[in-house]
């Protein structure tokens, strides 16, 4: 949890007792590789912060070779379907844990009790939902813009724990492209 304080210090000046309050409503989850924490239909009650592993966010199809993912959390950053946990209705995709996670989760409920009691909990929350909004918003202009190829590079030059962490068929999905045609535009950079 003092990865989490360090994380939210670098937000923003928390005192003791706001920290004591914000952390005394998280609560710490632990999943295996390949867990599936968040499926679709649900609705995500959780906000989440990854002190160690790995999350794909995905759209699954029956055929597991098209589903679709779309996004990547890591250590030290937050994770959830935003979406679905500010309106708290059913989400359209699914959070999945690439390696052993280790996240430390408020529920929607006492998140809205940080707001109204702590004098840093908006602060806080505007700052996360902003960096969720950016990451959101670069990566549809990219989808517009850019070439499969450019947004590999991107990737990599951006997000280089993405290249080296996650299975390739999952990198291809996300930059929307077959993991053959991902093969071909390696080779050419190579």
């Amino acid at each position: 949890m003092q990865k989490f304080r360090k994380y939210i210090e670098s937000i923003a000046t928390i005192n003791d007792e706001d920290w004591l309050f914000f952390s005394s409503l998280l609560k710490k989850r632990e999943f295996s590789k390949k867990s599936s924490f968040l499926k679709k239909g649900e609705i995500e009650n959780s906000i989440s912060f990854i002190e160690k592993g790995e999350v794909r966010l995905f759209i699954p199809k029956e055929d597991e070779e098209k589903e679709i993912t779309f996004g990547f959390s890591f250590q030290g950053e937050f994770v959830s379907a935003y979406d679905s946990f500010i309106t708290q209705t059913p989400s359209l995709y699914q959070l999945e844990t690439l390696t052993d996670t280790v996240l430390w989760s408020i529920s929607y409920t006492d998140l809205q009790k940080v707001y109204k009691t702590t004098k840093v909990g908006n602060t806080i929350g505007r700052y996360v939902s902003e960096r969720l909004f950016l990451i959101k918003s670069k990566r549809e202009q990219s989808l517009l813009n850019d070439t499969p190829e450019e947004r590999y590079l991107k990737l990599f030059k951006e997000r280089p724990n993405v290249i080296k962490q996650i299975p390739l068929k999952y990198i291809a999905s996300y930059i929307g492209v077959t993991p053959q045609a991902l093969s071909r535009i390696r080779k050419r950079i190579s």
